[in-house]
């Protein structure tokens, strides 16, 4: 009798890290498991979340939803109601897609999440790719059996991108990938706005890292390097996990895509929104971590464009914005806004090189 279950080359593990992701999970959840071609083997991790979200997911799995997901890009399926399997064994044994929640009870960052997920799919043999995907997004039915078949550079890969596209404007591109600026540490956004219809594939060479919103991480990459650096607590794990790549390239999937709506939780620049205090404090305190570990001879470049940049939101009247600019860029504790809503931050220094 022929099976229905995709060889081992068409499994993909995948990571979700959530926080407080209550009005974002299901739309994602639902979206993964309408994948067709391949055997996903997705694994929840929460973060401490305070909303709920670990709830959520039980009384989904068990009951469905309350409510249809709201109409997007994507045309999402209500998913049968299905057990979570209970161990990391139990989802190796699993016929079809199978999901796993892992709850860390405090707030690892968005690195110390992932890992957590990584070393449990590390544990399934035949799972050669993990893919790891913001709780924000929502994936077409082809994305992941497209993640797991595309054709490996000879001698393998580290990292592996996709299209990422702004749920709210279907045909922007957010990234292709990213570049940094070794002057200032500031990353840019390979294709940003462009028109998804008009833009062709890029040539990974051309890039610097690919965004952890969404990455596929090859098993070779992942037992030679170890996870993401955990240092950061949010921004810059992914342009340091990419840098740990040696002779391993990077590499790009033109069939993924993949929409995300972006910044949903801690407030990311968007198209048509400026980035929150709550993400230029990180965003500029994780700059300043990853130059004195990779450039610090940039340092002085990299504090002169904090001042420059905290001067503009000034005049634009975003004080606010400037302040968490230049608290995270001068290695400031997180101010109260940020404990308030995500509890002290306990991380590990980031490591030397």
């Amino acid at each position: 009798m022929k099976s229905d279950t995709p060889p081992p080359s068409e499994r993909l593990g995948v990571v979700v890290v959530t926080y407080d992701a209550c009005d974002v999970i299901l739309d994602c959840l639902e979206s993964l498991l309408g994948s067709r071609g391949v055997q996903l083997g997705i694994v929840i991790v929460d973060n401490g979340s305070t909303d709920g979200t670990p709830d959520l997911i039980r009384k989904w799995a068990a009951t469905g939803r309350d409510a249809p997901s709201e109409e997007g890009p994507v045309t999402i399926d209500p998913a049968a109601p299905l057990s979570l399997t209970e161990t990391i064994e139990e989802m190796a044994q699993a016929p079809g897609h199978s999901v796993h929640l892992i709850e860390t009870g405090r707030n690892t960052g968005f690195a110390g999440g992932v890992n957590v997920g990584l070393a449990a799919l590390a544990r399934i043999k035949g799972i050669d790719r993990f893919w790891i995907l913001n709780p924000d997004s929502v994936v077409p039915p082809d994305t992941a059996h497209a993640f797991a078949t595309c054709p490996a550079p000879a001698g393998g890969f580290s990292l592996m991108g996709g299209r990422v596209l702004y749920y709210d404007r279907p045909d922007m591109i957010q990234i292709d990938g990213g570049i940094i600026n070794w002057r200032t540490g500031i990353t840019s956004n390979k294709n940003f706005r462009k028109s998804h219809a008009a833009t062709p594939p890029i040539d990974p060479l051309s890039i610097d890292f690919i965004t952890g919103a969404s990455m596929v991480a090859s098993r070779q990459f992942y037992e030679k390097h170890g996870g993401l650096e955990e240092g950061y607590f949010l921004y810059y794990e992914e342009v340091d996990w990419a840098l740990q790549r040696g002779s391993l390239p990077l590499s790009y999937c033109s069939k993924a895509i993949v929409y995300h709506r972006a910044g949903t939780s801690i407030g990311s620049q968007t198209h048509s929104r400026p980035p929150s205090p709550f993400s230029l404090y990180f965003k500029h305190r994780s700059r300043i971590l990853f130059l004195k570990k990779f450039s610090p001879g940039s340092l002085p470049m990299a504090q002169l464009y904090s001042f420059a940049k905290a001067g503009h939101y000034v005049l634009q009247r975003y004080s606010s914005g400037a302040k968490g600019l230049l608290e995270g860029s001068f290695g400031r504790p997180p101010p109260s806004y940020i404990n308030d809503r995500i509890g002290r931050i306990d991380t590990p220094r980031v490591r030397t090189r």
